[in-house]
């Protein structure tokens, strides 16, 4: 009679053991999830930047330009900038203001780089602002630039500086604080800002 007891009994055991043992199997299903943090290194290899320069200057402030390519099949966001050369670096964008003339802004959401396109970065149009430079930025003096970027993950690339009077341009820090800047002098339309492909 003890016998027949017995037999019940781990059969209940046992089907127990294989409820959890399924249990544990479903619960490690989400493991795939790790593969998207890996998404702010691809990111940063999938972009790639060319004639990045920087507009030569004793003090003060000044812009950072060149091209960044997203070699990725996804939009790549750049949510800020920094360099050693200044304490602080906004993305900017030029538009034309209430008053009718171009100023200087920094650009909501940051920079969106298409997949398989890229971002122009040109006076007069999408920049990097240089606020509070830590020392003179002479022509040849190579700049280096890191990019943040959506999601995590940065992007750096060098810059080289060069003198550039095409446009004019005087960037003045209101009360040497080096947080907002005057718009460079001579921008009433877009074109008077924007370099000529000879002076690249």
């Amino acid at each position: 009679m003890s016998k027949k007891l017995i037999i019940p009994a781990l059969s209940v055991v046992a089907a127990a053991a294989l409820a959890l043992t399924g249990c544990a199997s479903s619960a490690s299903t989400p493991a795939p999830s790790a593969s998207a943090a890996a998404t702010p290194a691809t990111a940063a290899t999938a972009l790639a930047a060319s004639q990045a320069w920087v507009k030569a200057a004793a003090s003060g402030m000044t812009g950072g330009f060149g091209v960044i390519k997203n070699t990725s099949g996804s939009d790549i966001t750049v949510t800020g900038a920094s360099t050693p050369a200044a304490r602080m670096v906004e993305l900017h964008e030029t538009v034309v203001g209430s008053n009718g003339a171009m100023q200087m802004q920094a650009k909501p959401g940051g920079f969106v780089i298409p997949a398989g396109g890229e971002l122009k970065l040109e006076p007069g149009a999408n920049h990097l602002m240089l606020m509070g430079l830590t020392e003179p930025v002479t022509a040849g003096t190579e700049v280096t630039f890191t990019l943040a970027l959506a999601g995590g993950g940065n992007f750096e690339f060098t810059a080289v500086a060069k003198d550039f009077s095409g446009a004019n341009e005087n960037y003045v820090e209101e009360g040497g604080s080096g947080m907002s800047h005057g718009q460079p002098s001579g921008t009433g339309s877009a074109s008077s800002v924007a370099p000529s492909s000879s002076s690249k």
